[in-house]
């Protein structure tokens, strides 16, 4: 029975021969740069990692719980298997049958690893058990599957969430292309009034550059007759001069008239196409008032009427067929309210 100022003892060395196989680095053991490339423990490096890799599994603060006995052997074992290194480090090539001598130090290296693993598995063992919480790990695993069946239910709710937006989403993209299956037809009516309104302002400056032209002609043509080469000598020079002058500014009239009815007809069309391209784009709003669809009708009937139906704009004179007024549109839909209520 060992004393337990011996047992100190034998844990401290036990402590210093384990720690030494743990941190032994087993590329050192190559020496290539020494022993040249022909006798280089390069084989040596794998097992050595292997056996030193079997020592780290072992902690260094189970060892104090462990018995005399066991200290003592994991001690011997861990002294054994360096003084393996220390023969590698020490090896000289120019000793008889080196060769033989360096392929028997890499077999034994290779050979080390099952006996270490047969000493020390049971105390690696050990040290498992005794350095794991088994209850902290059943509770990290309850938490764990509790985190998930959260987090599962979590991504249920969101996942219903988004499909309910995308199903609100999906309606309300619905409700966009029946309002854009009218509002946009007001596009077509736009290009048109641009083009009017395009022709419009060109034949207004053909307008004016044509009345300009006019007023320059009238007031020239007061002078005219004391232009030397004009200056007329009988009654038939006077009334042919007369005559010319009158065709000149009848011309030039009919030219200006044409062009003021050009811009006058253009600037109508213009305006009555804009007309509807703003009713078209205000069209679903009438829609969306009416409550019943016997309103509805009504409704769409007369907006059609006064969208498509031409409109008084001042630049055209032409009579206006009459339009449903709203006096009209009121006692149609004071009939179908009546009717209504009547059947309900």
């Amino acid at each position: 029975m060992a004393t337990p100022e011996e047992k100190a003892e034998l844990l401290e060395n036990t402590r210093e021969s384990l720690s030494r196989m743990q941190k032994f680095d087993a590329q050192s053991l190559v020496r290539a740069t020494e022993l040249g490339e022909i006798f280089a423990f390069r084989k040596a490096v794998s097992p050595a990692e292997h056996l030193i890799g079997l020592y780290c599994e072992l902690p260094q603060t189970v060892l104090e719980f462990l018995p005399y006995d066991a200290l003592n052997a994991i001690k011997q074992r861990a002294d054994a298997d360096y003084n393996r290194f220390e023969q590698i480090l020490e090896f000289d090539p120019n000793t008889p049958n080196a060769p033989d001598a360096r392929k028997q130090l890499i077999v034994a290296l290779h050979e080390a690893y099952e006996p270490v693993f047969t000493s020390l598995h049971p105390w690696i063992s050990y040290s498992v058990a005794r350095v794991t919480d088994f209850r902290r790990l059943e509770d990290e695993a309850r938490s764990a599957i509790q985190s998930v069946r959260d987090e599962a239910g979590r991504l249920k709710d969101e996942m219903e969430e988004n499909i309910n937006e995308a199903q609100g989403i999906l309606d309300r993209i619905r409700e966009v292309a029946a309002e854009q299956g009218v509002s946009q037809q007001a596009v077509y009516f736009k290009t048109v009034s641009e083009e009017h309104d395009f022709e419009s302002n060109r034949w207004l400056k053909k307008t004016v550059k044509l009345a300009m032209l006019l007023g320059i002609y009238a007031i020239l043509s007061l002078f005219i007759h004391k232009i030397p080469f004009l200056v007329t000598d009988n009654l038939y020079q006077t009334v042919q001069l007369a005559v010319s002058k009158i065709l000149i500014f009848a011309v030039i009239s009919y030219m200006l008239l044409i062009s003021t009815r050009n811009f006058l007809s253009h600037r109508h069309n213009a305006i009555v196409n804009k007309h509807r391209q703003n009713a078209l784009l205000t069209f679903q709003a009438l829609v969306d008032a009416a409550k019943n669809s016997a309103n509805q009708d009504i409704i769409l009937t007369h907006a059609a009427a006064c969208i498509f139906s031409p409109q008084p704009t001042g630049y055209a004179k032409v009579p206006l067929p009459e339009t449903p007024s709203a006096k009209t549109v009121v006692e149609m839909l004071s009939k179908s309210a009546s009717t209504v209520e009547s059947a309900s």
